[in-house]
């Protein structure tokens, strides 16, 4: 009869904390996913070549069968236009401006404007609730005091600081929707300064696009330098240094208020 042998030690057990450590690693794995998701679709659409299509001779040699499209799904057009451009949006492809003009040409400055808008805050929202989940409480955790003070400022002072991001292009707009998560901008902050700080320029875009019929007819493409004429970009710089009076106000009375403090 064969038995365990007394002489010989038992095999050793799992460690406790390798199990732990375990359950962390696929946690911190699993927080991840709502990044990772957006990421591989972004490596897809280069992967097919689909970023090749992303060009105005495609709009302009497809356009009698977009109208045709459009005036097929009626009410739904528009709609289908936001939840397209809302996934465009969410997984930072390329083509935002296209799209815009797109809209502008499909449904006209006021329909196309409010199509993009809708679809471009639905999916900057997407992009930040996915940031916040994978990465800002992880982020405010390992904060140290300068980071957390420079967090403060931020919050603070969101919705001017947003307002300026989304009124004047100077970064990307996948960058824009990203950092505001690492910094723990409220959702309702990040929701209303960028529904406000993009309407300028869709609606810009989108008066532009509704001129691309006889743009397409003449065989050309449309000039995008509009964007950056003064009686454009003047109001829009205009509107980014308003948007900035309540941090500069903030600013010289906290200066006040130390200066009186030094006095006392």
């Amino acid at each position: 009869m064969n038995g365990p042998d007394p002489s010989r030690p038992p095999p050793p057990r799992p460690s406790p904390v390798q199990g732990g450590r375990d359950v962390t690693g696929r946690r911190a794995l699993a927080r991840f996913w709502p990044l990772a998701v957006p990421a591989a679709g972004l490596a897809l659409f280069f992967a097919l070549g689909l970023n090749r299509h992303a060009c105005f001779s495609v709009l302009g040699n497809n356009r009698e069968w977009l109208l045709a499209e459009v005036a097929r799904l009626g009410f739904w057009a528009p709609a289908a236009f936001a939840a397209m451009y809302a996934v465009a949006a969410a997984f930072a492809l390329p083509g935002g401006t296209l799209l815009t003009l797109a809209g502008g040409f499909l449904f006209g400055t006021l329909w196309g404007g409010l199509a993009a808008l809708a679809g471009a805050t639905l999916g900057a929202t997407v992009v930040f609730l996915a940031a916040r989940t994978a990465f800002g409480d992880a982020l405010r955790r390992r904060a140290g005091p300068g980071m957390r003070r420079l967090e403060d400022g931020l919050r603070e002072n969101a919705m001017s600081y947003l307002l300026v991001l989304r009124l004047v292009p100077l970064f990307p707009f996948w960058l824009v929707n990203l950092a505001p998560a690492f910094f723990g901008v409220r959702l309702r902050t990040y929701v209303l300064a960028t529904t406000i700080g993009i309407v300028p320029g869709t609606f810009v875009f989108a008066w532009v696009g509704s001129g691309l019929g006889a743009v397409f007819a003449a065989g050309g493409e449309p000039d995008l330098a509009i964007v950056f004429a003064p009686e454009v970009l003047g109001p829009l710089l205009a509107l980014a240094a308003l948007a900035l009076v309540p941090v500069a106000w903030r600013c010289f009375t906290a200066r006040r208020r130390r200066g009186a403090g030094d006095l006392d």
